[in-house]
């Protein structure tokens, strides 16, 4: 493909966990904005194909596609479709995420395993196939999460999942220098998604809410603006972390 048709090629969006919270949200805000959009998931393809069908409604063009995203060969493949239905891929938002919360003390190591399969090794492997097949002007918007800098009790194995995300987002973003590939993170505060309210009672989830000056959870609305800002007009904005929590120090 001409540098000339890559650059006036519809976009393309490759979203992962894109079938609930904050991934189905970017997904719809992407393909609000003009891209076709292809939805990973991992097991629910009815929520997959129920956000498909809102993009539809829309007025949008989107597509599911099931991958493990630690399996190196499903990713590829995930990456494939992308390309043999719609040209190739311009944006990935890395949201797929598993969370399992206890103190370190009582960690059960089969969580902490399966916490570095997915936000560890999913993240490297989904990124490993972004870098090799965006194409120029593309971006990589991968998700941490604000509770690295909170230190919250609780969180130590995910936390540090997180951690690593970090590393390879910054690394990643210049290793690809001379590509025009922008290679950011975005790590969320409380956020009102089913990964983040499992478990907690209402207490717990007042005292959270109450912690931002602003006096609320996040929404899953209100981090889609952050991955569509990172994913179209932030060019500028490169190996950077955005902590969208509502300002939560």
């Amino acid at each position: 493909m001409t540098e000339q048709t890559t650059t006036t090629a519809r976009r393309v969006a490759v979203v992962t966990g894109g079938s609930r919270g904050i991934g189905r949200e970017s997904a719809e805000r992407l393909a609000a904005d003009g891209f076709a959009v292809v939805i990973n998931y991992a097991g629910n393809r009815t929520e997959a194909e129920a956000a498909v069908a809102a993009i539809a409604a829309a007025g949008g063009e989107a597509i599911t596609h099931r991958a493990d995203v630690a399996d190196e060969a499903a990713v590829a493949a995930l990456f494939d479709a992308a390309e043999e239905t719609f040209g190739g891929v311009d944006v990935v938002v890395h949201a797929a995420g598993v969370m399992t919360l206890a103190p370190l003390v009582d960690m059960d190591l089969a969580g902490l395993d399966r916490m570095y399969r997915t936000n560890i090794r999913g993240t490297f492997v989904v990124d490993q196939q972004a870098a090799r097949r965006l194409r120029g002007g593309g971006a990589i918007i991968n998700f941490s999460s604000s509770v690295l800098s909170l230190a919250l009790p609780g969180y130590s194995a995910y936390a540090a999942t997180k951690g690593a995300v970090e590393a390879m987002t910054l690394i990643l973003a210049r290793e690809l220098r001379g590509r025009d590939i922008t290679v950011n993170a975005v790590a969320p505060g409380p956020t009102a998604t089913a990964l983040f309210l499992d478990g907690k009672d209402e207490a717990v989830i007042e005292k959270l809410a109450g912690q931002a000056p602003l006096e609320r959870l996040g929404t899953p609305q209100d981090i889609a603006e952050v991955v569509a800002f990172l994913a179209g007009p932030a060019r500028w904005v490169n190996g950077q972390v955005v902590r969208a929590n509502g300002g939560i120090v």
